[in-house]
Protein backbone atom coordinates (compact mmCIF):
# COMPACT_ATOMS: atom_id res chain seq x y z
CA UNK A 1 0.00 0.00 0.00
CA UNK A 2 1.26 3.49 -0.85
CA UNK A 3 1.75 6.28 1.69
CA UNK A 4 -1.64 7.54 0.52
CA UNK A 5 -3.35 4.29 1.45
CA UNK A 6 -6.32 2.90 -0.43
CA UNK A 7 -6.78 6.07 -2.49
CA UNK A 8 -3.57 5.23 -4.36
CA UNK A 9 -4.57 1.66 -5.21
CA UNK A 10 -5.82 0.82 -8.70
CA UNK A 11 -8.20 -1.90 -7.46
CA UNK A 12 -10.27 -1.79 -4.31
CA UNK A 13 -11.94 -4.43 -2.18
CA UNK A 14 -15.19 -3.15 -0.71
CA UNK A 15 -15.83 -4.47 2.81
CA UNK A 16 -19.21 -6.10 3.46
CA UNK A 17 -19.03 -5.92 7.26
CA UNK A 18 -18.04 -3.27 9.77
CA UNK A 19 -14.32 -2.55 9.16
CA UNK A 20 -12.78 0.25 11.25
CA UNK A 21 -9.32 -0.86 10.14
CA UNK A 22 -10.15 0.53 6.69
CA UNK A 23 -9.64 4.11 7.93
CA UNK A 24 -6.26 5.44 6.82
CA UNK A 25 -4.62 8.48 8.45
CA UNK A 26 -2.39 10.99 6.66
CA UNK A 27 -0.14 13.24 8.73
CA UNK A 28 -0.99 16.93 8.45
CA UNK A 29 2.73 17.62 8.78
CA UNK A 30 3.23 16.49 5.17
CA UNK A 31 1.23 19.45 3.84
CA UNK A 32 2.34 21.90 6.50
CA UNK A 33 6.02 21.14 5.97
CA UNK A 34 5.52 21.99 2.29
CA UNK A 35 3.94 25.32 3.24
CA UNK A 36 6.85 26.11 5.54
CA UNK A 37 4.97 28.48 7.83
CA UNK A 38 3.94 28.45 11.49
CA UNK A 39 2.19 25.14 12.16
CA UNK A 40 0.50 26.39 15.32
CA UNK A 41 -1.32 29.14 13.39
CA UNK A 42 -2.49 26.63 10.79
CA UNK A 43 -3.92 24.42 13.53
CA UNK A 44 -6.74 26.82 14.49
CA UNK A 45 -9.99 25.85 12.83
CA UNK A 46 -12.11 22.89 11.78
CA UNK A 47 -12.53 20.60 8.78
CA UNK A 48 -16.22 19.85 8.23
CA UNK A 49 -16.94 16.72 6.21
CA UNK A 50 -20.42 15.93 4.89
CA UNK A 51 -21.28 12.36 3.93
CA UNK A 52 -24.41 11.66 1.90
CA UNK A 53 -24.20 7.87 1.49
CA UNK A 54 -24.49 6.65 5.08
CA UNK A 55 -26.44 3.43 5.59
CA UNK A 56 -26.64 0.45 7.94
CA UNK A 57 -29.17 -2.21 8.99
CA UNK A 58 -31.52 -2.08 11.95
CA UNK A 59 -32.17 -5.24 13.97
CA UNK A 60 -34.91 -6.22 11.50
CA UNK A 61 -32.39 -6.19 8.68
CA UNK A 62 -33.96 -3.08 7.13
CA UNK A 63 -31.60 -0.55 5.58
CA UNK A 64 -31.36 2.81 7.33
CA UNK A 65 -30.19 5.91 5.45
CA UNK A 66 -28.76 9.13 6.80
CA UNK A 67 -26.51 12.05 6.05
CA UNK A 68 -23.66 12.97 8.36
CA UNK A 69 -21.36 15.79 9.38
CA UNK A 70 -17.92 15.08 10.83
CA UNK A 71 -16.11 17.97 12.55
CA UNK A 72 -12.36 17.36 12.67
CA UNK A 73 -10.27 19.92 14.59
CA UNK A 74 -7.41 21.50 12.65
CA UNK A 75 -5.22 20.68 15.65
CA UNK A 76 -5.58 16.95 14.94
CA UNK A 77 -2.19 15.56 13.87
CA UNK A 78 -3.82 13.52 11.09
CA UNK A 79 -6.51 13.79 8.45
CA UNK A 80 -8.37 10.76 7.16
CA UNK A 81 -7.90 9.66 3.58
CA UNK A 82 -11.19 10.35 1.80
CA UNK A 83 -11.56 7.04 -0.03
CA UNK A 84 -10.76 5.07 3.09
CA UNK A 85 -13.55 6.98 4.82
CA UNK A 86 -15.94 6.07 2.02
CA UNK A 87 -15.02 2.40 2.31
CA UNK A 88 -15.36 2.58 6.09
CA UNK A 89 -18.86 4.04 5.80
CA UNK A 90 -19.77 1.41 3.20
CA UNK A 91 -18.71 -1.28 5.66
CA UNK A 92 -21.76 -0.37 7.74
CA UNK A 93 -24.18 -1.16 4.90
CA UNK A 94 -24.85 -4.79 5.85
CA UNK A 95 -24.10 -4.61 9.57
CA UNK A 96 -26.91 -4.49 12.13
CA UNK A 97 -27.04 -1.82 14.84
CA UNK A 98 -29.66 -1.37 17.54
CA UNK A 99 -29.98 2.42 17.19
CA UNK A 100 -28.83 5.57 15.41
CA UNK A 101 -27.06 6.66 18.59
CA UNK A 102 -24.89 3.56 18.57
CA UNK A 103 -23.84 4.23 14.99
CA UNK A 104 -23.09 7.87 15.75
CA UNK A 105 -21.01 7.02 18.81
CA UNK A 106 -19.11 4.28 16.98
CA UNK A 107 -18.20 6.51 14.03
CA UNK A 108 -17.05 9.23 16.41
CA UNK A 109 -14.85 6.75 18.29
CA UNK A 110 -13.28 5.33 15.12
CA UNK A 111 -12.63 8.69 13.45
CA UNK A 112 -11.19 10.11 16.66
CA UNK A 113 -8.81 7.16 16.90
CA UNK A 114 -7.78 7.64 13.26
CA UNK A 115 -6.94 11.36 13.46
CA UNK A 116 -5.86 11.20 17.12
CA UNK A 117 -8.21 13.98 18.22
CA UNK A 118 -11.83 14.28 19.28
CA UNK A 119 -14.14 14.21 16.24
CA UNK A 120 -17.75 15.31 16.52
CA UNK A 121 -20.25 13.25 14.50
CA UNK A 122 -23.82 14.26 13.68
CA UNK A 123 -26.27 12.02 11.83
CA UNK A 124 -29.22 13.64 10.04
CA UNK A 125 -32.41 11.98 8.90
CA UNK A 126 -33.39 12.93 5.36
CA UNK A 127 -36.45 14.78 6.60
CA UNK A 128 -34.21 16.91 8.83
CA UNK A 129 -31.92 18.02 6.02
CA UNK A 130 -33.77 21.25 5.25
CA UNK A 131 -33.18 22.62 8.74
CA UNK A 132 -29.94 20.93 9.79
CA UNK A 133 -28.05 20.81 6.48
CA UNK A 134 -29.42 24.02 5.03
CA UNK A 135 -28.01 25.21 1.69
CA UNK A 136 -26.77 28.79 2.00
CA UNK A 137 -24.98 31.40 -0.10
CA UNK A 138 -21.46 32.70 0.61
CA UNK A 139 -21.38 36.16 2.08
CA UNK A 140 -19.57 39.23 0.74
CA UNK A 141 -18.45 40.34 -2.71
CA UNK A 142 -17.86 37.82 -5.49
CA UNK A 143 -14.49 38.56 -7.14
CA UNK A 144 -14.95 36.24 -10.14
CA UNK A 145 -15.49 39.16 -12.54
CA UNK A 146 -12.64 41.27 -11.20
CA UNK A 147 -10.63 40.81 -14.41
CA UNK A 148 -13.49 41.40 -16.85
CA UNK A 149 -12.18 44.81 -17.98
CA UNK A 150 -8.57 43.67 -18.18
CA UNK A 151 -6.88 42.89 -21.49
CA UNK A 152 -4.46 40.60 -19.67
CA UNK A 153 -4.57 36.84 -20.31
CA UNK A 154 -4.22 34.81 -17.13
CA UNK A 155 -1.51 32.20 -17.53
CA UNK A 156 -1.67 28.66 -16.22
CA UNK A 157 1.01 28.08 -13.59
CA UNK A 158 2.15 24.88 -11.92
CA UNK A 159 1.97 26.08 -8.33
CA UNK A 160 0.21 28.76 -6.25
CA UNK A 161 1.99 32.11 -6.62
CA UNK A 162 1.67 34.45 -3.63
CA UNK A 163 3.53 37.20 -5.52
CA UNK A 164 0.36 37.70 -7.57
CA UNK A 165 -1.17 39.33 -4.49
CA UNK A 166 1.02 42.37 -5.21
CA UNK A 167 -1.18 43.18 -8.21
CA UNK A 168 -0.42 45.11 -11.37
CA UNK A 169 -0.04 48.85 -11.84
CA UNK A 170 -3.21 48.93 -13.93
CA UNK A 171 -5.35 47.29 -11.23
CA UNK A 172 -8.01 49.46 -9.67
CA UNK A 173 -8.64 49.59 -5.94
CA UNK A 174 -12.31 50.29 -5.48
CA UNK A 175 -13.91 50.99 -2.14
CA UNK A 176 -15.24 47.48 -1.65
CA UNK A 177 -11.76 46.05 -2.15
CA UNK A 178 -10.18 48.01 0.66
CA UNK A 179 -10.26 46.92 4.27
CA UNK A 180 -8.98 48.42 7.48
CA UNK A 181 -8.80 47.56 11.13
CA UNK A 182 -12.12 49.38 11.56
CA UNK A 183 -14.19 47.01 9.42
CA UNK A 184 -13.56 43.47 8.18
CA UNK A 185 -14.50 42.74 4.56
CA UNK A 186 -15.62 39.41 3.12
CA UNK A 187 -15.21 38.28 -0.47
CA UNK A 188 -15.45 34.94 -2.23
CA UNK A 189 -14.68 33.09 -5.45
CA UNK A 190 -16.32 30.05 -7.01
CA UNK A 191 -13.21 29.44 -9.14
CA UNK A 192 -11.00 27.61 -6.68
CA UNK A 193 -9.61 24.51 -8.37
CA UNK A 194 -6.80 22.14 -7.49
CA UNK A 195 -5.90 18.52 -8.11
CA UNK A 196 -5.86 15.49 -5.85
CA UNK A 197 -2.18 14.77 -5.11
CA UNK A 198 -2.80 11.02 -5.44
CA UNK A 199 -5.20 10.55 -8.37
CA UNK A 200 -4.71 13.97 -10.06
CA UNK A 201 -8.49 14.30 -10.30
CA UNK A 202 -9.78 17.89 -10.20
CA UNK A 203 -11.24 19.33 -7.00
CA UNK A 204 -13.56 22.33 -7.34
CA UNK A 205 -14.57 24.60 -4.51
CA UNK A 206 -15.79 28.01 -3.37
CA UNK A 207 -13.30 30.05 -1.36
CA UNK A 208 -14.36 32.68 1.16
CA UNK A 209 -12.10 35.17 2.95
CA UNK A 210 -12.92 37.60 5.73
CA UNK A 211 -9.99 39.89 6.47
CA UNK A 212 -9.23 42.86 8.67
CA UNK A 213 -6.03 44.67 7.71
CA UNK A 214 -4.61 48.12 7.14
CA UNK A 215 -3.39 47.00 3.70
CA UNK A 216 -5.81 47.35 0.76
CA UNK A 217 -7.03 44.18 -0.92
CA UNK A 218 -7.00 44.15 -4.70
CA UNK A 219 -9.79 41.95 -6.08
CA UNK A 220 -8.08 41.47 -9.44
CA UNK A 221 -4.85 40.41 -7.75
CA UNK A 222 -6.74 38.10 -5.42
CA UNK A 223 -8.49 36.44 -8.36
CA UNK A 224 -5.17 35.86 -10.13
CA UNK A 225 -3.86 34.28 -6.96
CA UNK A 226 -6.90 31.98 -6.63
CA UNK A 227 -6.51 30.94 -10.26
CA UNK A 228 -2.87 30.03 -9.66
CA UNK A 229 -4.10 26.93 -7.76
CA UNK A 230 -5.63 25.39 -10.90
CA UNK A 231 -2.80 22.94 -11.57
CA UNK A 232 -1.62 22.57 -8.00
CA UNK A 233 -1.64 19.11 -6.42
CA UNK A 234 -2.79 19.42 -2.83
CA UNK A 235 -5.35 18.06 -0.41
CA UNK A 236 -8.29 20.34 0.38
CA UNK A 237 -6.97 21.11 3.85
CA UNK A 238 -3.49 21.94 2.55
CA UNK A 239 -4.85 24.35 -0.08
CA UNK A 240 -6.85 26.29 2.51
CA UNK A 241 -3.85 26.38 4.84
CA UNK A 242 -1.62 27.60 2.01
CA UNK A 243 -4.05 30.44 1.32
CA UNK A 244 -4.29 31.26 5.03
CA UNK A 245 -0.49 31.37 5.32
CA UNK A 246 -0.02 33.48 2.17
CA UNK A 247 -2.69 36.03 3.14
CA UNK A 248 -1.34 36.21 6.69
CA UNK A 249 2.16 36.99 5.47
CA UNK A 250 1.12 39.40 2.73
CA UNK A 251 -1.53 41.46 4.56
CA UNK A 252 -0.50 41.00 8.21
CA UNK A 253 -4.19 41.06 9.20
CA UNK A 254 -5.45 41.59 12.71
CA UNK A 255 -8.18 39.03 11.97
CA UNK A 256 -8.55 36.44 9.22
CA UNK A 257 -10.99 33.69 8.25
CA UNK A 258 -10.29 31.45 5.25
CA UNK A 259 -12.74 28.70 4.40
CA UNK A 260 -13.63 26.58 1.39
CA UNK A 261 -16.58 24.46 0.39
CA UNK A 262 -15.40 21.73 -1.97
CA UNK A 263 -17.76 19.84 -4.25
CA UNK A 264 -18.67 16.28 -3.49
CA UNK A 265 -16.60 13.30 -4.60
CA UNK A 266 -17.57 9.74 -3.71
CA UNK A 267 -20.57 11.00 -1.76
CA UNK A 268 -18.39 13.14 0.53
CA UNK A 269 -17.55 16.85 0.53
CA UNK A 270 -14.77 18.47 2.58
CA UNK A 271 -14.96 21.99 3.96
CA UNK A 272 -11.82 23.24 5.74
CA UNK A 273 -11.83 26.49 7.70
CA UNK A 274 -8.86 28.26 9.32
CA UNK A 275 -9.14 31.28 11.60
CA UNK A 276 -6.72 33.61 13.32
CA UNK A 277 -8.75 33.24 16.53
CA UNK A 278 -10.97 30.29 17.42
CA UNK A 279 -13.66 32.76 18.52
CA UNK A 280 -14.01 33.77 14.85
CA UNK A 281 -14.99 30.25 13.78
CA UNK A 282 -18.20 30.43 11.68
CA UNK A 283 -21.00 27.89 11.61
CA UNK A 284 -20.74 24.95 9.20
CA UNK A 285 -22.86 25.20 6.08
CA UNK A 286 -23.44 23.85 2.56
CA UNK A 287 -23.51 25.63 -0.80
CA UNK A 288 -25.59 24.93 -3.90
CA UNK A 289 -22.87 22.86 -5.61
CA UNK A 290 -22.82 20.50 -2.67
Amino acid sequence: MSIHGILGEQTTDYPTEYSPQTLYPIARSIGRDAIGWQDDKLAVGVDWWHAFEVSWLNLQGISQVAMARFSIPASAPYIVESKSLKLYLNSFNFTEFASWDIVQQLVAKDLSACVQAEVTVELFALEDSQSRLLITQPEGVCIDNALTDSAEKVALVAHPDASLLNGNKTDKYDGTAEVSNRAPVTFYSNLLRSNCPVTNQPDWGTLSVTITSTAPVNHAAMLRYVLSFRQHNGFHEQCVEQIFADLSQHYEPSALIVRAWYTRRGGIDINPCRVSDINLLPQPSRLIRQ
